[in-house]
């Protein structure tokens, strides 16, 4: 699904990405650790053209996208959510997932106005699913600026979905979440993927992570440092020592949030 081969970003003399080589296969659930400033949010913006690379090259689905705008990398499937919630505030939760739902595509066949009055049943339809699965259903009238955090959380998570991606590209999505928000998170992303979404998760909420991935990468300084099932990470030493500095029990970075 997703090839990065040596890819390298640089800012100035700083190397937050330095030959970094990670697949990521069809159908997985797969994460992204590391500590502060390793590289991992820096790759996600790579991926989407956010940043271009300094070196190296980035496949989606066989097709290389280096030189690829970000717009043209949500149309061939790759869509993602943000540390920092980037919503439409101004919009109501209804219009945020319509405005993410739309492509030429549906233009093309349904019109510009009838989907944006939701007068196609399609458009509704897959509307009222995202909303369920953002657990947003009472909500679709309410400004999205109007939203609590956790709420807001949601529905970002919802449209990145409403994208209708092949990859989904998850920037810390747990961020200022409450336990009780977080096992919630977790259930969403398997659903996502059971609908047939690829995920890459960058996280530090790591029982999230131990709890929903099949694979982890570990970044540390903008290498690669391990790549294995969550059991073989927590075990490894180089894991290890990144997290904590020095010889470090043999659990490693399993629980609590590094």
């Amino acid at each position: 699904m997703l090839e990065l081969h040596g890819l390298s970003k640089h800012f100035g003399g700083v190397k937050a990405l330095d030959g970094l080589d990670l697949t990521v296969e069809e159908g997985e659930i797969c994460g992204l650790i590391g500590p502060n400033g390793s590289g991992k949010s820096t790759t996600i913006n790579v991926i989407c053209g956010v940043y271009g690379q300094t070196a190296g090259t980035v496949r989606f689905r066989g097709e290389l996208m280096d030189g690829k705008p970000p717009h043209q990398r949500l149309r061939a499937g790759i869509a993602r959510t943000f540390q920092n919630i980037r919503l439409f505030p101004n919009l109501t939760v209804w219009q945020n997932l319509w405005v993410a739902q739309n492509s030429h595509q549906d233009i093309a066949r349904q019109g510009f106005l009838p989907r944006w009055l939701g007068a196609t049943r399609q458009t509704r339809k897959e509307i009222v699913e995202l909303l369920e699965l953002a657990d947003l259903g009472h909500k679709g009238d309410d400004l999205a600026a109007n939203l609590a955090f956790g709420e807001q959380r949601r529905l970002e998570f919802a449209r990145a979905a409403a994208a209708r991606p092949k990859l989904l590209l998850l920037d810390e999505p747990a961020a200022g979440m409450s336990q009780r928000e977080i096992d919630d998170l977790g259930q969403r992303i398997r659903r996502v993927r059971e609908s047939g979404v690829t995920v890459l998760l960058v996280e530090h909420v790591m029982e999230l992570v131990m709890g929903v991935t099949e694979r982890i990468a570990v970044l540390n300084f903008g290498h690669r440092i391990a790549l294995g099932t969550p059991g073989e990470v927590q075990r490894n030493p180089a894991v290890q020592e990144a997290y904590l500095g020095s010889s470090a029990p043999e659990s490693g970075p399993e629980g609590g949030r590094a």
